[in-house]
């Protein structure tokens, strides 16, 4: 399991990604799920995946030689879409023939080939965006009313991004609610863990900034430790029930 969120407010775009593949007592992988495309003044895409490892990385590895879509004159990769939803297509057609091409050996095996990907950023010409494409090729966009997309164990976090998180949020404050939806998550599902990759894209930048953070990092451990707290003294501080037969 994985977990991967999008974020999208006014002044800007940040995407998190955990690293674990595999969760158990005696076998605990990582592999990185947040991959940037970017020539700084022309393009930022950031690309974060969820599900069978086989099928994301294959379909990476097709948009990195081209995607032939039926109007396309010649191949396109991410690096030539001239729009950030033409970019959103083209990831939406590598997953499909991929799964596709995967579908029978993979069933017989009974091979879960489901693959979720977030997609973010800017071409220029363009807005900022954020995508969520699923596993039959098609894509939602991110709107106002709900400024972010999640994908994989997605349920321990959405909480306190559903309470807190508006389009008029600060961006640094985004980047903070998000990272406590990762620690909210981590302590619940062993299916996901540091460390988790991050960019932040302001909008007309044209190039992001990224960060790892391991599981090592003082200020990630700090906002894990004052979460706990904020919440402990939060619930004491509310009235008991009222029920005499408690």
């Amino acid at each position: 399991m994985t977990y991967c969120v999008g974020m999208l407010v006014n002044e800007g775009l940040a995407m998190i990604a955990d690293t674990r593949t595999n969760a158990g007592v005696d076998n605990i992988s990582t592999y990185k799920k947040l991959f940037v495309t970017e020539k700084p003044g022309e393009r930022v895409i950031a690309i974060a995946t969820a599900g069978n490892l086989s099928v994301t990385q294959t379909a990476l590895n097709r948009l990195k030689d081209g995607i032939k879509l039926p109007d396309s004159v010649e191949p396109e990769t991410l690096m030539t879409a001239p729009t950030l939803f033409r970019a959103v297509q083209l990831v939406g057609h590598a997953i499909k023939s991929v799964r596709s091409d995967f579908e029978s050996g993979l069933q017989a095996q009974s091979v879960d080939m489901g693959a979720t990907i977030l997609l973010g950023g800017q071409v220029a010409g363009g807005e900022l965006g954020l995508y969520l494409i699923y596993p039959e090729g098609n894509a939602i966009e991110c709107g106002a009313d709900t400024p972010y997309l999640q994908v994989g164990e997605l349920k321990y976090g959405k909480p306190i991004l559903d309470r807190a998180l508006r389009t008029d949020t600060p961006l640094v404050e985004a980047v903070k609610l998000g990272l406590i939806s990762f620690d909210s998550t981590i302590r619940s599902n062993l299916g996901v863990g540091l460390p988790f990759d991050m960019i932040v894209i302001r909008p007309g930048a044209l190039k992001g900034v990224q960060r790892r953070i391991e599981a090592e990092d003082p200020y990630f451990r700090e906002l894990g430790k004052q979460w706990s707290d904020a919440i402990s003294a939060a619930h004491r501080a509310m009235p008991a029930p009222p029920w005499d037969d408690i």
